[in-house]
């Protein structure tokens, strides 16, 4: 069978990789296993969540997809504190660089829920297998079917069988940490706001969410290093859940008041991935092409703007060039190669400034924090390169 696009994986970045492509009047196919989001609960959030840039807020409204989602379970981020080892502190706001939102907290369940309806509302042809080979420019599913493409899109996650099967060079150096995600109750009130601490056992996000009938509510973003993380989870549910209110509470040194664990605690590896992102006749988009620490958050608006420079250039591609020409796919890597190597140099570079124990370093970066903190422009300059993917 031949198509002119297939895009390998049905996650947030594949869906939203076949949805861009076919609204610029592409033909794409979707390969992956058939996908269903349950109804959301009123008081309960799915346990990812991601924050949204300015600019992945734009390219999801121009998909149409943004006003789709349900505004009582999205949370604009008015400011952001955060907290370094010792006494030094940079608080943003949206005011600093004249926007209304830093960023919009919303759930993978709900992005993927309405990219689901918009992928069947645009009857993309969803073809429910694997891919489990490549030879010869042509992809082997799972029934043993081989489908030919002008490109294949793998956005199948960051151990990708699309990128395996092919050979494509990849990277991954472990963090030696563990990604803990978990949904709180917090005592008091966030009021928008998003909170971060670094400390010596990794490094803690709370990201505000809808009050539910229980009160106000935060996501845990926990960077914990193996073996405490390995030692929390081992614990039975209520040894657990008393002993993780029992860190948060020192972690966050009770900003949020109590902190009570809501639900189950997930947890992930973290590393440090990067991809060759293109092959012939293949292009890479999000986890599959990289990944990077999860601590600015910004892993996801990524990936979003892998899919926004595929479909451009793509969709502006002289008539008689494939959609996937060598020299349209060099294109995009060159498109993503600054964006992509300025996120990964400033989260690793941020984890590995904190990580270092040297006196002079710990007085240097909580210096620098207080430094920025009283610099406006500098604020500015933040929020600015953070809005952008």
């Amino acid at each position: 069978m031949t198509h002119q696009i297939v895009v390998c994986g049905a996650g947030i970045i594949g869906l939203a990789s076949a949805l861009a492509l076919a609204r610029r009047g592409l033909r794409v196919a979707l390969l992956a296993p058939a996908s269903t989001v349950p109804a959301a609960d009123p008081d309960t959030y799915h346990p990812r969540v991601y924050a949204i840039s300015p600019a992945s807020q734009k390219f999801l409204a121009g998909l149409g997809i943004w006003d789709a989602l349900p505004t009582a379970r999205i949370t604009p981020v008015q400011a952001m504190e955060i907290h370094g080892d010792a006494d030094g502190r940079v608080d943003l706001d949206a005011w600093h660089a004249a926007q209304p939102q830093l960023a919009w907290i919303v759930e993978s369940g709900e992005i993927e829920r309405v990219l689901i309806q918009a992928v069947r509302m645009f009857a993309i042809p969803w073809l429910p297998e694997r891919c489990v080979g490549y030879r010869d420019g042509a992809v082997e599913t799972s029934s043993g079917q081989w489908l030919r493409a002008e490109l294949f899109v793998g956005a199948d996650g960051a151990s990708s069988p699309l990128r395996a099967a092919a050979g494509i060079a990849h990277k991954s150096v472990p963090y030696e940490d563990t990604g803990l995600v978990a949904h709180l109750d917090a005592e008091r009130p966030h009021h928008g706001t998003a909170f971060q601490w670094f400390r010596d056992d990794g490094v803690l996000a709370l990201l505000p969410l809808p009050d539910t009938s229980a009160g106000p509510q935060v996501s845990m973003v926990w960077s914990m290093h193996n073996p405490q993380a390995a030692a929390l989870q081992a614990l039975a549910p209520q040894e657990q859940a008393d002993r993780l209110q029992d860190m948060l509470a020192q972690a966050s040194h009770g900003r949020l008041g109590r902190l009570t664990l809501r639900g189950k605690v997930h947890g992930f590896p973290l590393t440090l991935d990067q991809a060759q992102m293109t092959a012939p006749g293949i292009a890479l988009a999000g986890d599959a092409a990289h990944r990077v620490h999860p601590l600015a958050g910004q892993g996801l608006n990524l990936g979003l703007g892998d899919v926004e420079a595929l479909a451009r250039i793509v969709a502006e591609r002289e008539p008689y060039r494939t959609a996937g020409d060598p020299r349209v796919l060099r294109r995009y890597q060159r498109a993503r190669a600054e964006s992509v190597l300025a996120m990964r140099l400033a989260t690793d570079g941020l984890y590995r400034l904190f990580g270092a124990r040297a006196a002079p370093l710990a007085w240097l970066r909580n210096a620098g924090m207080q430094w920025v903190d009283a610099a406006p422009v500098l604020k500015r300059y933040l929020i600015n390169g953070a809005s952008r993917n």
